[in-house]
């Protein structure tokens, strides 16, 4: 019995001095997280002065205004109502905006967790009117792999910046996915009702580059993350109503929205969705191909698909993709293939396809011949870094790493270039 005591007392005492061992714990360098409050986030919205373009992401076009993200920070207002001058009217500060989409008068914008829907009818008095809180993942900015990242407390607000320090805590993991921006992940799009070409001034809905994940349908607005697709009750344009969200897959990038379907463009492949019931969209349909980065945009019953490899996006293969889509969109080919160099976003208006082919420049294309576009190469933008365009009513709206640039398309053979807004480089 009193060695039955004694043992007992020995685990006593070795469990104890074990559970006072710092064991789980150690101290590194990292990237630190730097919050903002979530009582700051929210009354972060306002308009101010215009500022310079100094990390542009995705563009997009409403009623004579150009509205250009500047990455997590928000919106620059362009007045394009002079195409040749256009103008910097504006900034709306929005902290973690990425994708911006636009019905009536009401722009819908992410920030960080939350939707917020901003008031532009007047550009000099821009204001927030509503807010869906907590509706997205909590995410954070990108970093690069020099250091880890330091332990993120979610009680304390989003997650704005990174400082390098010495940290010292417990050993563990925890995933959170980073922002999707141009720049961060290089892959996104969404579009509007719309595919592109004619858009009359006064439309319902704005038109989107090809690189975003918002997108408008009748009376609804579409988010897509990495594997979610979070849905948005929008018949009344000031008061989004979080109507829920679904699983559409994995390693989602893109969304485009034509004819009453969503296609989804993934590192694996396409899918389609059906949207006859808006609220509950249906798998329909799919096209694989190679792992890769892959904005999409639709034309005519046929898919064109830019493929990027890298890092990031998987594959060595850089090549444009043209889709035949059967009637139904449940039987799809590959109809041809053209090589890139490394295209990011792209777009079409009638029969001109527009193709961002990053520091190969702007490539435009007549695709009447699908078999052919080598020989149908109607002009080549050299010297530009580019990754988004929207063509429409003859006018092409770019943006590129070195800034925004117009072109006049209207007379296909003698494309001129209208203005440029630079991007300021900032060490």
């Amino acid at each position: 019995m009193k060695r039955y005591n004694y043992i007992i007392a020995l685990l006593i005492i070795f469990i104890g001095i074990n559970s006072c061992r710092d064991k789980y714990t150690e101290v590194f360098t990292a990237y630190s997280p730097v919050y903002m409050s979530y009582e700051d986030l929210r009354e972060a919205v306002k308009k101010t002065g215009p500022r310079d373009m100094v990390n542009t992401g995705k563009i997009y076009f409403k009623d004579d205004f150009i509205y250009i993200n500047e990455e997590l920070k928000g919106i620059h207002i362009i007045d394009n109502s002079n195409p040749s001058n256009p103008q910097n009217i504006g900034f709306i500060e929005i902290p973690g905006n990425v994708d911006i989409a636009i019905k009536n008068d009401i722009l819908y914008a992410d920030s960080y967790i939350d939707l917020v829907a901003i008031n532009i009818a007047n550009p000099g008095n821009i204001t927030e009117v509503h807010r869906v809180e907590k509706v997205f993942p909590y995410t954070v900015p990108p970093t690069d792999d020099k250091y880890r990242i330091a332990k993120v407390d979610e009680d304390k607000g989003v997650v704005i910046d990174w400082e390098v320090k010495q940290v010292r805590q417990e050993m563990e993991y925890h995933y959170y996915p980073v922002y999707f921006g141009i720049k961060a992940e290089m892959d996104y799009r969404a579009n509007t009702l719309v595919s592109g070409g004619a858009m009359p001034s006064g439309s319902t809905f704005g038109v989107g580059g090809s690189m975003a994940r918002f997108g408008l349908y009748n009376e609804y607005l579409y988010a897509v993350d990495k594997n979610k697709l979070y849905m948005f009750d929008v018949s009344t344009p000031s008061i989004p109503v979080d109507i829920g969200e679904q699983n559409v897959g994995w390693d989602i990038e893109t969304m485009f929205i034509y004819d009453g379907h969503m296609f989804l463009g993934t590192q694996s492949g396409m899918r389609i969705y059906s949207l006859k019931v808006p609220t509950v969209p249906e798998y329909i349909g799919q096209f694989w191909h190679v792992t890769s980065c892959d904005p999409v945009v639709i034309s005519d019953g046929y898919a064109y698909v830019t493929l990027r490899g890298g890092t990031r996006c998987g594959s060595n293969v850089n090549r444009l993709d043209i889709i035949r889509l059967s009637p139904d969109y449940t039987n799809n080919e590959l109809l041809a293939s053209y090589p890139m160099q490394g295209p990011y976003g792209l777009g079409i208006d009638d029969e001109i396809l527009f193709v961002c082919d990053g520091d190969a420049g702007l490539k435009i294309y007549n695709v009447r011949d699908k078999l052919d576009l080598t020989n149908n190469q109607l002009a080549v933008f050299l010297g530009i870094n580019t990754y988004d365009v929207i063509p429409l009513n003859g006018n092409l709206f770019m943006i590129g790493d070195d800034g925004f640039y117009q072109y006049d398309y209207s007379d296909i053979q003698n494309i001129k270039q209208l203005s440029f807004m630079p991007v300021v480089k900032k060490d």
